[in-house]
């Protein structure tokens, strides 16, 4: 191949991998989520797809706080727990799988937010391991049924971390700590702290809008 021909062909990878970029960082539509504007929120108990029976539990604990910081009125998890109890409903897949409409029956609530953890957990390696925490959500209008907004957000206990260096002695004694570690600090629990609250925090690009108690109302 002439040398030419090989800067044109590199020019246009590279011109199609920057537009492949681009695409990713495409605006989400807000369309029906401004014309709604949810006032109240009520949380689903999250829909578990791991082998991790904490992980509904942990992700659940940290999905209150964003949204009420975001400005909206949250029903308190108990309150939710409780009266789907009455409702004859215990398990995540019969909550997930109501009807908006008997759902705002319930709770009263403008929309509901299904969260359903995709990864929930510590990966294990010869030489490493990670904590990882997965999960999608999305926002239902509870009157009409509308999907209002979703999206994904995941962490790992190795974000920022530095690559090992020394010999193979020092990094399998470091693997053997983080295993450890892991274990010892459930450390699950933490890194589903930081995904569910990249997860739903408002303000992000493509993230949930501000509520009407917060400041920023209607300025996003």
């Amino acid at each position: 191949m002439k040398l030419k021909n090989f800067f044109k062909l590199l020019a246009a990878a590279t011109g199609f991998l920057v537009l492949a970029g681009c695409a990713t960082q495409t605006p989400y539509d807000y369309t029906a989520y401004k014309e709604s504007r949810p006032r109240s929120i009520v949380v689903l108990p999250p829909l578990n797809n791991t082998p991790e029976v904490p992980a509904s539990y942990s992700v659940l604990s940290y999905a209150t706080r964003p949204l009420a910081e975001a400005g909206y009125y949250v029903m308190p998890v108990t309150l939710v727990a409780e009266a789907f109890k009455e409702n004859g409903m215990t398990q995540a897949a019969d909550m997930h799988a109501t009807s908006p409409d008997k759902l705002r029956k319930i709770f009263g609530a403008d929309a509901a937010l299904y969260i359903t953890i995709g990864k929930y957990g510590t990966v294990y390696q010869v030489i490493n391991s990670s904590t990882v925490v997965a999960a999608d959500a999305k926002l239902v209008d509870l009157k009409t049924g509308k999907l209002l907004w979703q999206g994904s957000a995941s962490a790992s206990s190795e974000e920022g971390q530095n690559q090992q260096q020394g010999g193979l002695a020092a990094v399998l004694i470091a693997a053997i700590v983080k295993q450890v570690m892991a274990t010892t600090l459930d450390q699950s629990h933490q890194v589903a702290g930081v995904a569910t609250t990249r997860l739903l925090s408002a303000g992000a690009p493509n993230g949930l809008l501000y509520g009407p108690r917060s400041p920023n109302y209607g300025k996003d």
